[in-house]
């Protein structure tokens, strides 16, 4: 019969909770530990068998004590033993990943037995875990199939308090949305899949999702990880797939999401006037003109090729989505009115499990996660909402890729365990343009030419390409990770090393087309330069300069293979200071080190940049009810490759602007007249830069701390509730600086003879906020050294702080329910976003800035004028609820929904009241309408509220192998404004009419159809 265990001794019960034997916070670990308290009788020891056939014998100490780590994920049957004879069972343990589970034994006179003398139940599992001091949700496989939830890990971080979507329209390898971990930029997380870091190498633009099916579960960390772990200063997704068991397991499923039941998306219209040669009137993108279903069809399979000895898990997952798109009046897809369209996102997983003994073993893993797409690009009529005759082949893309892995595990001897874990990363980023014609020249910005010479309609041609990519561009990645883990008495030990090595391969584009430039349309006011910065002057002293207009010349060239390498050392110590107090000591160093085109290194940070994690653990009570816990941490972030390409890259970026008297048929202009020579922001001329001179002299990291307290505590029998306070500081980060002849001049006044000929930089990378030293070039060919104090930057210190008080409470599964709602309330303020701007949204482009390490913040004192406030991430409020009900064997309805108040509304503008260029970056500076704006002076964009709601149905004459699912996506419909347009001015004095259009929206209401059999 089923039997419940007395309560332990309080202090004996806090002591085995807080002594597992690996490390309980690894933050991408795989792994879990199982520890508990038995009776003090002698000759004990604790057998623990998993569902694979492993397993391992402990002893029980003086105490009554016993802890066993670094065990796979699984089910266990935990046995006590007493001279050589089992008297006590515990079946059905389920681990968490990187977490203690405690499993202890009554005495002999407390507990009830069946008719052979072996309890068969498994005990009651406390609902505090004290042993961990870390900030994480954990979502399990269980969870994944009842929650209605997108089908990627980003979807799944969502649930976690403290992550938002990103504001900047960012996306992943494999087109999922990128989120923000308090406050800190997209680009700051970490991914891995079964401890091996997918990390997008050139931006760390996500990692790789693996088949819904195949999550075994995902942890999503928002602070306070071991020193074992680094390189992320925003937060931490890490999937554990599943793994074969003794048992065989089949199963499959389809999912449809049908276009039929999908609400329409709502027009967008311009907001602040028109262009000069509208499309069809007010209307800037008719989106309710878009449709599309999806497919998705998954299989997976699981068990033993040897039993207790050799298991294989496989599974596979395809998604097919077909529709259309209609594309914006102007930007970055006017050459693509209409689009009918084929994504295909093949996925697979494959693992294989050799228990070689019970103490080594080893674990293969391969996965494959990838996305495709392709179709037709059509003309279309927007006053009339009608497609036209087709254009032609829309661009065949193939992004994503495939890993593999290795991993031992030895358990040398009770105490002593190594593991150790090598893999690769593949990823591919091919895009070959449909029906690239090499005789036609790319055009831009038809709405903004000049009616007179068009008749009143925009002219163009069917050059849907803009830029050109090589097939082979991609990226790889390798990582190394050795790790000791060694307990001694109340100490528990870990050391290790955690290396990667990182390759952009082909990366960059050249402009399309037979001149290799492409044009673009603007106007501007015909009495104010276009841009006093690079020296761009008016219309009006120039023929057919009158109105306005103007067209610019664009030729961009940047091709390079570049590469980096990150290595890392770390120990921690684990100490059981006595039966309440769990303390946590660790140290971690990193070492960065990046090269450029030539495999030049010019970044070298090699000196000790030590990151330590200090915890601590107070079980109040002594019987884990009641846990305070607190950590202090220092993170440090290597920069990604993407700046390689760019500051220390030889890229060619020029723009030469003329007025024009013509314009042909295929929307070229005629009778050009130029304005300006060939100009370029940050002197991108195309002269690869001497790595000596690329950084300042002794660039730091950036580098991020952050303090957190909390406690967790029960309520009743069936709720836990807890609180948390967290505190970010960004101490230091890594920009470019573009001012070059501040910097010129600062070294002229040293007596160095410099020119910009012998300096061919375009921006150097440099510690924002604080004082750095240039190393230049003179014209003799020697070095010199240029220091600038941030007061002649003409910059405020940097700044990037986050604050966050996080509540919560939550009912573990009983009773046939689920359910947790957290609510957070957050500030993220400063002068830096970090290593992206979201707000500078670009339409040629489609999204914010995606230069990461190197935005426009920082690259000269202008652009930083009216930066401080709160930042583009900042979301004051966040209410999230997610939760099930088994109402009857057969039916479970679901639940998740999310409150989370707007992110600030920007504005920019040109500079001051007179609306000037003095830097050269157009209506990029934080004035709007001449007026000072800073962030969040403008208000809110409103709340984003989802409800979405799922019910599943399993029928008991199937043997509940059987379920139809319905989900409901957005039930309200509410399609919030997430992003917008953010330049208040087209050109000085002339607003402009895109200012306030939205450009990222909540999707509109849809449905999930799917049916599943599992055996």
């Amino acid at each position: 019969m089923l039997s419940r265990n007395k309560p332990l001794n309080k202090t004996a019960l806090a002591i085995a909770l807080a002594i597992v034997a690996s490390p309980a916070a690894f933050a991408q670990s795989t792994t879990g530990g199982i520890f508990g308290q038995a009776p003090v009788a002698a000759g004990e020891t604790v057998v623990i068998t998993s569902d694979t056939g492993i397993t391992r014998e402990i002893a029980v100490d003086e105490r009554g004590r016993y802890s066993a780590g670094q065990l796979p994920l699984g089910t266990y049957t935990v046995s006590l033993r007493a001279n050589g004879q089992t008297v006590d069972t515990r079946q059905n343990v389920v681990l968490k990943v990187g977490a203690g589970t405690e499993v202890s034994f009554a005495p002999a006179e407390a507990q009830t037995t069946d008719m052979s003398g072996v309890s068969v139940s498994a005990s009651a599992l406390p609902k505090i875990d004290v042993s961990t001091i870390d900030s994480r949700t954990v979502v399990t496989s269980e969870q994944l199939a009842r929650l209605p939830l997108g089908r990627n890990s980003e979807a799944i971080a969502l649930l976690a308090p403290g992550v938002v979507q990103n504001g900047g329209s960012f996306k992943g390898p494999t087109g999922n949305s990128l989120v923000s971990f308090g406050g800190s930029a997209a680009s700051e997380n970490a991914y891995y899949v079964n401890g091996f870091s997918t990390t997008d190498p050139l931006r760390g633009f996500g990692g790789l999702s693996l088949p819904y099916g195949a999550i075994e579960q995902q942890e999503v960390y928002t602070g306070g990880y071991s020193a074992q772990y680094g390189r992320s200063d925003g937060g931490v997704i890490n999937v554990v797939g599943k793994r074969g068991t003794n048992e065989w397991h089949f199963g499959t499923q389809v999912l449809w999401e049908p276009s039929f039941a999908r609400a329409n998306q709502r027009n967008r219209y311009y907001e602040s006037g028109l262009p000069a040669s509208p499309r069809a009137g007010n209307l800037y993108s008719p989106d309710s003109e878009n449709g599309g279903d999806s497919t998705t069809v998954s299989a997976y399979a699981g068990g033993p090729l040897i039993k207790d000895k050799l298991f294989i898990f496989v599974a596979g997952e395809y998604q097919r989505q077909e529709g259309n798109t209609v594309n914006p009046v102007s930007g970055y897809t006017s050459t693509k009115p209409y689009v009918d369209y084929r994504y295909n996102s093949p996925r697979w997983y494959s693992k294989i499990d050799w228990n070689i003994t019970d103490n080594n073993i080893l674990e293969l893993t391969g996965a494959s996660d990838k996305y495709q797409t392709s179709g037709s690009i059509y003309n279309y009529d927007y006053v009339n909402r009608v497609r036209q005759d087709r254009i032609g082949q829309d661009d065949d893309i193939k992004t994503g890729g495939n890993l593999w892995t290795a991993k031992y595990t030895g358990y040398i001897t009770d105490d002593l365990t190594v593991s150790a874990l090598y893999g690769k990363l593949h990823t591919t980023d091919y895009d070959a343009p449909g029906g690239y014609n090499s005789s036609l020249t790319y055009v831009d910005g038809l709405v903004n030419q000049n009616p007179a010479l068009n008749g009143g309609s925009s002219r163009g041609n069917s050059q849907t390409v803009s830029s050109l990519s090589p097939s082979g561009r991609g990226n790889r990645t390798t990582n190394t990770r050795i790790d000791i883990t060694y307990k001694i008495g109340d100490h528990t030990i870990t050391a290790g090393i955690d290396n990667q090595t990182a390759v952009a391969i082909d990366q960059g584009s050249v402009t399309s087309g037979p001149g290799g430039y492409s044009w673009t349309y603007g106007q501007s006011d015909p009495n104010t330069p276009i841009s006093t910065g690079l020296g761009v002057p008016a219309t009006a002293g120039f023929p057919n300069g009158a109105g306005g207009y103007y067209v610019i010349q664009n030729i961009n060239s940047s091709l390079a293979t570049v590469r980096s390498t990150q290595r890392a050392q770390y120990i921690e110590d684990k100490w059981q200071v006595n039966d309440r107090w769990l303390l946590s000591f660790g140290i971690r160093n990193d070492q960065f080190e990046n090269f450029n085109a030539d495999g030049d290194a010019f970044i070298t940070q090699h000196k000790p940049q030590w990151a330590p994690r200090l915890g601590a653990s107070w079980d109040v009570f002594g019987d884990a009810t009641f846990k305070v816990y607190a950590n202090a941490g220092r993170y440090y972030l290597g920069l990604p490759l993407n700046p390689a390409l760019n500051a220390a890259g030889g890229a060619l970026t020029t723009s030469q602007y003329f007025t024009y008297g013509g314009i042909a048929a295929d929307g070229t202009p005629t009778g050009l007249t130029a304005i300006s020579p060939p100009v370029a922001a940050n002197n991108t001329f195309g002269q690869l830069p001497d790595p000596k001179t690329v950084t300042t002299q002794g660039l730091k990291s950036e580098y991020q701390d952050e303090f957190i307290l909390g406690f967790t505590k029960t309520l009743g029998t069936d709720w836990v509730y807890g609180a948390k306070a967290t505190q970010r500081i960004l101490r230091n980060a890594i920009d470019d600086y573009c001012d070059i002849d501040l910097v010129l001049a600062k070294a002229q006044s040293l007596g160095y003879d410099v020119t910009d000929q012998s300096n061919p930089v375009s921006c150097w990378l440099f510690n924002p906020g604080k004082s750095n030293t240039f190393n230049l070039v003179d014209t003799s060919g020697n070095y010199v050294k240029v220091p600038l104090s941030n007061e002649e930057f003409g910059f405020d210190r940097l700044k990037r702080r986050y604050y966050s008080l996080e509540t919560f409470l939550e009912h573990p599964f009983a009773d046939g329910w689920y359910g947790k709602v957290s609510y957070t309330y957050s500030r993220s303020y400063g002068n830096t976003e970090g290593q992206l701007r979201s707000d500078l949204y670009r339409e040629s482009r489609g999204t914010g800035q995606t230069a990461v390490s190197t935005t426009q913040d920082w690259d000269n004192s202008y652009i930083m004028v009216n930066t401080n406030g709160v930042q583009n991430n900042d979301h004051k409020h966040q209410l999230k609820f997610f939760g099930y009900y088994q109402f009857s064997p057969e039916w479970l309805v679901s639940g998740n929904l999310s409150m989370i108040s707007g992110a600030p509304k920007p504005c920019l503008g040109y500079f001051g009241a007179d609306r000037t260029d003095p830097a050269g970056y157009g209506n990029s500076y934080h004035f709007c309408n001449g007026e000072p704006s800073p962030p969040g002076s403008h208000g809110r964009l409103p709340w984003v509220r989802q409800v979405d709601l799922g019910v599943t149905y399993r029928p008991a004459l199937a043997d509940a192998k059987l379920a139809f699912n319905a989900n409901v996506f957005n039930v309200l419909n509410e399609q919030r404004t997430i992003g917008i347009y953010p330049n208040g001015e087209q050109s000085p004095n002339l607003a402009n009419p895109l200012y306030g259009t939205p450009t990222a929206v909540q999707q509109p209401r849809y449905f999930r159809l799917s049916v599943n059999y599992d055996y």
